[in-house]
């Protein structure tokens, strides 16, 4: 009685649940586009952030010139400087790109490896080749055009030739023209 009475309540409460108002299309469509101007607004405001870490970041790691006030032994002095500054970070930019290069190329091999083992082997990913609308309905007419001067030009020509038709004898004539030394030296003739 009691499981009874608790699948009744289980089958109101599926009932209440299918009777859920639907939105309309237009309510639907409003709050889309509502949803729609406040997520363009938040990526705008993370974008506004972004750009002022960065330059607060800068600020910290490279503090401004002061290049009022220095002679030219001294500006030459910063600029050597400097030099020697860029041609570590670049060394060390360098250093860092072959060590990005060989860990791909290793993560590469052990994948390859991980497919063989497992038995099947992984295909290769095409590139996705971009084209504009006028280059695609470009290539649609060219090959529409082309399909059709190409229509005649690739059938098959025949050519008529007639057959020729050996003449009709007497057979008698013929078997008495071919036996003996004359018919075996016609055959031997036509062989060659």
């Amino acid at each position: 009685m009691l499981f009874k009475n608790n699948l009744e309540r289980l089958n109101m409460t599926c009932i209440v649940f299918q009777k859920k108002s639907k939105y309309t299309a237009t309510r639907r469509l409003l709050l889309k586009s509502k949803l729609l101007k406040k997520a363009t607004s938040m990526l705008a405001a993370e974008k506004e952030q972004n750009k002022r870490e960065r330059d607060e970041a800068l600020n910290e790691r490279v503090p401004p010139l002061k290049l009022s006030g220095l002679s030219a032994q001294e500006l030459q002095e910063l600029c050597k400087e400097l030099h020697r500054k860029i041609d570590v970070v670049d060394e060390v930019r360098y250093d860092l790109e072959v060590k990005v290069a060989k860990n791909e190329i290793e993560i590469q091999s052990l994948t390859q490896k991980i497919w063989e083992m497992k038995g099947t082997k992984q295909r290769t990913k095409l590139k996705r080749v971009k084209k504009s609308n006028d280059a695609k309905l470009d290539a649609l007419t060219e090959s529409k055009m082309l399909s059709k001067a190409d229509f005649k030009a690739n059938l098959k020509t025949v050519k008529k030739e007639e057959e020729k038709k050996e003449e009709v004898t007497d057979w008698r004539k013929n078997v008495e023209a071919m036996s003996g030394m004359e018919g075996r030296k016609k055959l031997f003739n036509a062989g060659q």
